[in-house]
């Protein structure tokens, strides 16, 4: 079996920005010597004061909420649920460095050799698309009628969008003449599964869909208004690229790649319908602005969403279909650590224009379309809270006489579920109270009989239960010595020389003294490899969170060698005084069977021993 060369593992661990790496997933601040922010790991990211910490020397993280820690690699492995070796080819592919082996290359490196073909495929396809919409005739009308709907050639560049032509066969000819197999085209997701040469996007305007490496994974495809099926009737508005190995639709969002600086800087998040949405709102200036790809917005990316943003602001169409997919993202949302707002357009244009039938622009492609940018991030910017959204919608379940309370408060029921604060969802129960002009108490009964009949809380946090329950590990002399050494594993080679692991007590300060025994036996450096040799949970969880403070580091002289020499000897002195006490208590006993000379043994022994701890001592 072929291992990844610990010349490749040292290399990405020399080259680790652990800050970088990290704040991919947590907004981090710098506060003295570390970077803290929001644990991703318990109460949902959820924290008012973060207790999250990152240590850029160390390349540690530890969160002083739930005790979780680890090294930077460790961190990416947990929240990409990657194995070691994986975390380690990502890292080495960013930075990038040659993946060497010991031993020949594994087969599963096939595999990611063909995700990267997959890749360069649609990187290439990318192009031709983009070729066809501004340098052909066949993309003419495309090009014509995305400018009509008021989109820049700023906008068209950035998205990279292109055009697909007519002839079905074109892009598999193209691309075989480029040296493509046709076993690898069949896989690519391009290509009709039925007839293997018939291109899925034709006579179309193709919108590129990327990741958050800005590696296209797959397109979108609009038809064009007035072009027909040969049928003779109206082809789907839009269709899409199936699920390949390096696309997933409900783990991606479109434009994500785009929209994280805005989102990571805003805290904010912007969740429209549609492609042509989102395009509209990042030229409005709204950048921050990403889509679900086909589907409702889902747990998973809601997930992704919450390692940036801490609230989304929902632009769904004002129709029926978005009104559901609206209240179905507000309970995703919430559920998931997200607060959420709701744009309220319909009000907004009113206000904002003399259009007497403001009603017809329900989303922000066809506001664009009409009133152009500037009208467009106005309207975005006029909101509503997520709850007040849903009393008005529930409002509508009321009849004229009063009746249907029941309905528009069970309406409201599994918003209420998602939430985690009890004071919150009184607040919430007495606002619809007041609303529907109903009992809050009558209300907060029917909810506490439907929650007892078998409703779980949605907003509950699996695992965090598991963090609460760790018993830290308690500091002494042998663990603060080792904590030192494992902060500066140069002193390492002199430490080993100076001390045995017999002279050890204390069962953690033994382990982690194991650790860096094989560390430096099989020649590996970094914290990541130290930890990974850390069997006890708590001790690896001390070393993220208490490794590299500046206790540690030597204090403000940074002097760790005189805290390494002070801590041997404090063990020395510790075990001589052990000793004195045993001699002292087999004097004063005065029973040993040997008389006179093992008493003359046991107090020169005890002069040796005094003079051992004076000079110890510096006396």
């Amino acid at each position: 079996m072929a291992f990844i060369s610990k010349s490749t593992i040292q290399e990405v661990n020399n080259r680790l920005d652990a800050i970088t790496l990290v704040s991919d997933f947590v907004r981090l601040e710098k506060k003295g010597g570390r970077w803290w922010g929001r644990c991703p790991f318990h109460a949902g990211g959820q924290e008012k004061t973060p207790s999250f910490t990152v240590d850029p020397e160390l390349k540690t993280y530890y969160c002083f909420g739930c005790s979780k820690g680890g090294s930077a690699i460790g961190f990416l492995m947990e929240m990409d649920k990657l194995s070691y070796p994986d975390a380690i080819k990502t890292l080495a592919r960013k930075q990038g460095i040659e993946i060497v082996y010991e031993d020949g290359v594994p087969e599963k490196e096939q595999d990611n050799s063909q995700k990267e073909e997959l890749f360069e495929l649609y990187r290439r396809t990318t192009g031709t698309f983009q070729h066809f919409l501004r340098e052909k005739p066949e993309g003419q009308a495309a090009f014509k009628y995305i400018s009509g709907r008021g989109v820049n050639n700023e906008m068209i560049d950035r998205f990279k969008l292109g055009f697909a032509p007519a002839d079905r066969d074109f892009l598999h000819r193209f691309l075989k003449q480029k040296g493509y197999s046709d076993d690898f085209l069949d896989k690519s997701g391009l290509f009709s599964p039925r007839y293997k040469t018939m291109s899925l996007f034709s006579n179309r305007l193709i919108i590129p869909i990327s990741d958050r490496q800005e590696r296209v994974t797959a397109f979108g495809g609009r038809a064009l208004p007035g072009v027909l099926q040969s049928d003779g009737k109206e082809p789907p508005k839009y269709i899409n690229s199936p699920e390949t190995e390096i696309y997933k639709k409900g783990q991606t969002l479109f434009a994500i790649d785009l929209a994280l600086p805005g989102i990571r800087q805003t805290k904010t998040v912007y969740l429209a319908e549609g492609y042509l949405d989102v395009i509209a709102l990042h030229q409005a200036g709204i950048t921050n602005a990403v889509a679900p790809l086909g589907t409702a917005f889902t747990d998973e990316q809601a997930s992704l969403l919450r390692r940036w943003a801490e609230k989304i602001v929902l632009v769904f169409d004002t129709d029926e279909a978005g009104q559901k997919a609206a209240y179905k993202a507000i309970l995703t949302g919430r559920k998931n650590g997200l607060f959420c707002a709701v744009v309220h357009a319909q009000e907004a244009l009113k206000a904002q224009t003399s259009e007497p039938d403001y009603e017809k622009f329900k989303d922000p492609a066809d506001i664009l379309s009409k009133f152009g940018p500037v009208i467009l991030n106005k309207v975005m910017n006029c909101t509503i809270n997520d709850f007040e959204y849903l009393i008005i919608r529930s409002r509508s379940l009321i009849n004229a006489d009063g009746g249907g309370k029941n309905r528009a408060t069970a309406f409201l029921f599994p918003y209420l579920e998602t939430l985690d604060s009890e004071v919150e969802r009184d607040n919430c129960i007495a606002l619809a109270a007041d609303a529907f002009g109903a009992d809050r108490y009558a209300i907060q009964k029917d909810y506490s009989r439907r929650k007892t009949g078998g409703g779980s809380r949605g907003g509950s946090r699996e695992g965090s239960s598991d963090f609460s329950q760790s018993r830290p590990i308690r500091m002494n002399g042998e663990l603060f010595l080792l904590a030192v050494v494992a902060a500066n594993m140069r002193l390492y080679p002199d430490f080993r020389d100076a001390l045995e692991i017999k002279e050890i007590d204390d069962p953690a300060a033994k382990e982690l003294f194991i650790a860096m025994e094989e560390c430096f036996i099989n020649d590996e450096c970094g914290i990541d490899s130290l930890l990974s040799r850390i069997k006890d949970e708590h001790l690896r969880n001390f070393i993220s969170s208490r490794g590299a403070s500046p206790e540690f580091k030597g204090g403000p002289a940074g002097e760790p060698e005189k805290l390494m020499e002070d801590g041997i000897n404090g063990i020395r002195k510790k075990r001589l005084r052990s000793r004195l006490a045993e001699i002292c208590v087999e004097l004063r006993k005065g029973e040993r069977a040997s008389g006179v000379t093992d008493i003359d043994e046991l107090l020169e022994e005890k002069m040796f021993i005094d003079s051992q701890i004076r000079k110890l001592e510096g006396r």
